[in-house]
């Protein structure tokens, strides 16, 4: 699932939308390109050390948009944007731990169409969705040394399988209990969020 996405709601704006702390993120809004930072959402103890608090509020972290992969992808450089098989002994133990996952806010998602435009150049399609203006993709994230995330993918829906993808964004529905579900819900409950989202509520931006 080869995909862009915008946040171009500022920090204070996400902390609106998810009824959470701003806290000292600096985010201004805008793109996000691969191998930098955005905001995620996250309810884990990774700051927190000793014996298991128990929940923890949710709160807005900077993460770096990639994982490291695995030694053996070869191409150790490339980061992993994207989970496609939630059954990888490389994903699956951070999967199934409810600490691991996050969310993405977002504004709009991009998707490579097939073929080229007259300028030789591959066709991008942008979406943004007509019943959230902020959303929140699912997510999850790895600690090395710079603590990265990837996107969770979903089947596609009608309006991007006419683009020819195979693949989508994962995006959560609009309200809090699937918020706190992603974030806090065992595996079986939360993989059942990672649904195609309606495509009767994309709406397609004018290309450039």
């Amino acid at each position: 699932m080869t995909v862009l996405y915008r946040c171009d709601a500022d920090a204070a704006a996400i902390a609106r939308r998810f009824g959470i702390a701003m806290g000292n993120d600096p985010w201004p809004g805008g793109h996000v390109a691969p191998g930098s930072f955005a905001p995620v959402i996250t309810a884990g103890r990774e700051f927190i050390a000793g014996p298991n608090p128990g929940r923890q509020p949710w709160r807005m972290v900077p993460r770096l948009w990639g994982v490291p992969p695995p030694p053996a992808a070869g191409d150790i450089a490339r980061p992993i944007l994207s989970v496609r098989n939630r059954e990888s002994p490389f994903w699956i133990g951070n999967l199934r731990n409810p600490e691991f996952r996050c969310l993405v806010p977002a504004t709009a998602f991009m998707a490579w169409g097939a073929g080229l435009d007259r300028e030789g150049k591959r066709h991008r399609h942008w979406f943004t969705l007509a019943d959230q203006p902020i959303f929140a993709l699912a997510a999850i994230w790895k600690d090395s040394e710079v603590p990265g995330f990837a996107l969770l993918s979903a089947e596609p829906n009608a309006a991007v399988k006419r683009i020819g993808r195979d693949a989508m964004p994962a995006i959560l529905p609009p309200d809090r209990g699937a918020w706190a579900t992603w974030l806090h819900a065992g595996w079986d409950k939360a993989e059942a969020l990672l649904q195609p989202y309606s495509s009767s509520l994309l709406r397609e931006q004018p290309r450039d």
